[in-house]
């Protein structure tokens, strides 16, 4: 029997600004980005009242930064009280985009909302049921809050069933900033059932129970590295106190990288198809969102001279976009590259006896001998671990052969 359900969202990011995107989109798309993050919140509300839930958590980051507009603040509140007026409660703290000490507007929100502030607070789910639930947060007071926060809610047991709602990184995940880094055991220890989480933008369950800990990521893709579906958990919260978790997109606009396999492609035109075909599979995928995506061109052959071209590419791109920006859902293509490289023997080139057959019989090494390849991954190891560059890249996942592909594809074409 289901005791009580509440949806889980994060991040909204609430009027981004889209960087470097709005300006060279064309008018249609630019209109649907500035609207993007207000109708995924929007659709977030349009959930809770669906599902008649019993509350809404907000795990910070609600507006993109701490000179948070106006318009963000009045839709958020205007959500809020939407639900406020269908009787249901909402609970929101404030992460390393939105502090507490950035500007707000002075507006009334609604009475059923909760904001939590620069310390712990336990508040009860409905106060109409006591000891059903309690709701424990915390919000930055600034931006950068590195240290962690996590002890600050004390430890179990607790009085029914505990929800703990934060913005950090749990175990320092390199893709986003260490704010309040902290661990599962850091979490466990608390002794709360289930911490609703913000700050990482794909979604993920970073434990399953004991306690239950859950990122929805971000309800709507902000750039070409947000790609897939984006969206909120509905979690719904059983006597037993088990936790079952229902994924839903509310996103309007998805990105995606779409890939082409050139090879074996002679013309033009059959890349113009595959392009078409591949666009039009990703649109429909998208279940009627609208579709940005960034198409690479990768494999050898023929076409690789022909794209090297003046403005091949552009050219390429804007026949597709005149195409697909103009249907309903539109699909527009932000970027493509060319990543084709020519023709290349390479059993011919290994016979060689001259520097172009050197390079192939090394890569060749590189794939096989862990002494070479621990000589290779050494002048990378400043770049790895910087500071800022460091967070971007996967170390443990950097693979030398896969590097050396490339770099035996650059040295050949400049060679041959």
């Amino acid at each position: 029997m289901t005791e009580f359900r509440f949806v889980h969202a994060a991040d909204l990011h609430l009027d981004s600004p889209f960087t470097g995107i709005q300006s060279v989109a064309p008018p249609n798309v630019h209109a649907r980005l500035i609207e993007a993050t207000f109708a995924a919140y929007d659709r977030t509300i349009d959930l809770c009242l669906a599902e008649r839930v019993d509350a809404l958590l907000v795990a910070g980051d609600i507006y993109d930064g701490a000179d948070r507009s106006l318009k963000a603040q009045l839709r958020f509140v205007q959500g809020l009280e939407r639900l406020d007026r269908a009787g249901i409660r909402s609970f929101v703290c404030h992460g390393n985009h939105d502090p507490l000490d950035g500007w707000q507007a002075r507006l009334r929100f609604p009475p059923s909302c909760h904001q939590f502030g620069r310390d712990v607070a336990a508040v009860p789910l409905d106060p109409a049921r006591p000891g059903l639930a309690t709701v424990y947060g915390v919000s930055y007071a600034e931006r950068d809050v590195r240290d962690n926060l996590v002890p600050q809610f004390g430890t179990g047991p607790r009085d029914g069933f505990s929800i703990g709602l934060l913005h950090c990184n749990v175990g320092n995940n390199p893709e986003h900033a260490a704010y309040s880094p902290c661990t599962v055991d850091d979490l466990r220890q608390t002794g709360i059932d289930y911490w609703a989480l913000g700050h990482v933008h794909t979604r993920q369950v970073v434990n399953g129970r004991g306690p239950a800990v859950v990122y929805p990521g971000n309800p709507q893709g902000r750039h070409p590295l947000e790609t897939g579906e984006r969206g909120v958990y509905l979690v719904e919260v059983r006597a037993d106190s088990n936790v079952n978790l229902s994924f839903h997109d509310v996103s309007v606009v998805r990105w995606e990288s779409l890939t082409i396999d050139a090879t074996g492609m002679v013309s033009e035109q059959e890349l113009v198809d595959a392009a078409d075909g591949l666009i039009a599979d990703a649109r429909a995928s998208a279940e009627g969102r609208d579709l940005i995506c960034r198409l690479t061109v990768a494999g050898r052959g023929e076409l690789h001279e022909r794209l090297e071209r003046p403005n091949a590419c552009e050219d390429l791109r804007e026949v597709l976009n005149s195409r697909w920006t103009a249907t309903s859902p539109f699909a527009w293509c932000e970027r493509l590259e060319n990543r084709v490289r020519r023709e290349i023997d390479r059993e011919s080139l290994r016979r060689q006896e001259d520097f172009s057959g050197d390079v192939v019989r090394l890569i060749d090494r590189a794939h096989s001998d862990p002494e070479l390849q621990a000589a290779l991954r050494r002048p990378l190891s400043d770049l790895l671990e910087h500071k800022r560059a460091g967070r971007l890249i996967d170390g443990e996942r950097i693979a030398v052969g896969d590097l050396m592909a490339d770099v035996e594809a650059l040295c050949l074409e400049e060679l041959l």
